[in-house]
């Protein structure tokens, strides 16, 4: 019985789910996007954010912790340049999972997982949300009155236009 565990084990001994972990989590700050069954997503997220989180402060003692959770020179350099710089001021949620189907083979449920600040999509999305918004009951203006008082500008100045070709 699995009472309290919290580890999803992934039918893999430790060392074999150790080495796995590390090299998705080197390919995934190499590569800013992988994509692996949904179990193992949510596993990596667990391992790789606090890493993220380490990478903030830039010391050889974190660096040397890092390097023994990744051993991949690479990324722990890719790391703690270009990533820690990227979520300098975020306070956590570095990764983000998105499911994308069932594979073919066996059914099984993929996922895209990212780093949040690297999606370019995303991030021109998140800008135009930013307008401020209340829950309040008050009336919203209506679209169609500020179309109306902007019709006779664009004709006024496409009679302009007409006029001066001729």
């Amino acid at each position: 019985m699995r009472h309290g565990c919290k580890v999803n084990h992934l039918s893999r001994t430790a060392s074999h789910r150790s080495a796995m972990l590390s090299n998705m989590a080197a390919s995934l700050i190499k590569e800013k996007r992988i994509e692996t069954t949904l179990a193992k997503a949510k596993a990596l997220r667990k391992y790789v954010e606090p890493l993220i989180n380490k990478s903030k402060e830039d010391s050889t003692h974190q660096r040397r912790i890092v390097f023994s959770y990744l051993r991949d020179k690479e990324a722990v350099t890719e790391l703690f340049r270009e990533v820690s710089q990227k979520v300098a001021n975020r306070n956590g949620g570095y990764t983000r999972i998105l499911k994308i189907g069932r594979r073919l083979g066996d059914g099984a449920e993929m996922a895209m997982m990212e780093l949040v600040d690297y999606n370019e999509n995303m991030l021109k999305d998140s800008a135009v949300k930013k307008s401020k918004s209340t829950r309040r009951g008050g009336r919203k203006k209506s679209t169609a009155t500020t179309e109306t008082s902007a019709a006779p500008e664009t004709v006024a100045e496409q009679a302009d236009d007409t006029a001066k070709a001729e």
